[in-house]
């Protein structure tokens, strides 16, 4: 359960391990160690990274990689006085010994295991500390006074406010039709479909804002009952932090309520820029919703033109330090220019 806290990194996909899966293991184990002359390593690795684990395990590198953590543990190397299980060499296997050795040994052990026990590297530890002091921030947020004794404004007025703020600030919705016909689907030209499917996203996140900044605001005075969901909204706006139901429908990001705004408005701009002056020649990598569908699209349309099988393809990079954005003004013959990372 110790590794649970560094989340899914690692894999490629998220797991949901349990500690049912480790008691089948340890029982297994000790059955055949009890009833086979010699250890079968074969079949125990068999039944942990391909059944009690593994059957959670539909990536195939994932399935690579948990072949090799279990080969790590179950091997006859681990019989060897000193087996190291990671290169710091705190985790090693004992020499047979008094149970008092091996609970002195045990004794000595970090009570906070470090990354490196789960085949981590010790960066891993400090995505783990950030969100730890998010959650920590948060909760100092969520019990601060919700009313103010002075004879300023009210919560409620100042929520009030700031939601008519957030509403003037927020962008309208695209023209969904109007971006389809200028930019219809084509064989030769990907981009046009990564454009259309910013806009449906993009258009989902404004749709959701301004329909629960309207509410929130018809909640304050009374007209619509203040629902879980408005109360929870109406919290995260007094905290300056973005409603989880924004985040729900929304772009990853860490920043702020203000400085997310308007990261927001920098992002549509962008497609609005991209909507009236057509597709341009480098692109803003950050702006888009979901980046991976425009590298996607950037490989696809080279392999279109030139005929190629994408999956034959991969990146190649090059990094221009004396030029900047606006230099470009024309679109590259292969690939494409993007800033922002």
């Amino acid at each position: 359960q110790d590794r649970r806290k560094f989340g899914p990194i690692g894999w490629n996909i998220r797991y949901g391990f349990t500690t049912e899966d480790f008691i089948v293991c340890k029982r297994q184990l000790k059955i055949f160690l009890d009833e086979s002359p010699e250890i079968p390593y074969k079949v125990l690795n068999y039944l942990g990274a391909q059944i009690n684990y593994g059957g959670r395990v539909t990536d195939e590198k994932d399935k690579r990689l948990i072949n090799t953590i279990m080969e790590q543990y179950i091997c006859p190397d681990i019989l060897k006085d000193d087996y190291k299980f990671s290169e710091s060499g705190n985790y090693i296997s004992l020499k047979i010994g008094s149970q008092e050795a091996y609970l002195e040994h045990i004794a000595s052990l970090p009570l906070n295991p470090n990354p490196e026990v789960f085949g981590l590297h010790q960066n891993a530890e400090i995505t783990t500390q950030q969100a730890e002091t998010r959650n920590l921030l948060n909760t100092i947020l969520s019990v601060q006074p919700r009313s103010s004794s002075t004879g300023g404004k009210t919560r409620d007025q100042i929520l009030g406010d700031l939601a008519v703020y957030l509403e003037t600030k927020t962008p309208p919705a695209f023209v969904l039709e109007e971006v389809v016909s200028k930019f219809p689907t084509e064989y030769t030209e990907s981009m046009n479909t990564v454009l259309t499917q910013e806009v449906i996203r993009y258009n989902k996140l404004l749709v959701r804002m301004a329909e629960t900044l309207f509410q929130i605001q018809k909640a304050l005075i009374g007209e619509v009952v203040m629902s879980d969901e408005l109360e929870k909204l109406g919290n995260s706006l007094f905290d300056n932090r973005v409603p989880e139901i924004w985040e729900d429908v929304g772009f990853l990001s860490l920043k702020p309520l203000a400085s997310w705004v308007q990261d927001l408005n920098d992002r549509i701009k962008f497609l609005k820029d991209w909507i009236e002056g057509g597709t341009p020649a480098v692109f803003w990598i950050s702006g888009f919703f979901f980046p991976q569908a425009f590298l996607t699209g950037t490989l696809q349309n080279y392999a279109r033109k030139h005929i190629i099988a994408i999956d034959e393809l991969s990146f190649q990079f090059k990094i221009y330090d004396d030029i900047s954005p606006q230099d470009c003004t024309q679109k590259p013959e292969d690939g494409c220019y993007v800033y922002g990372m």
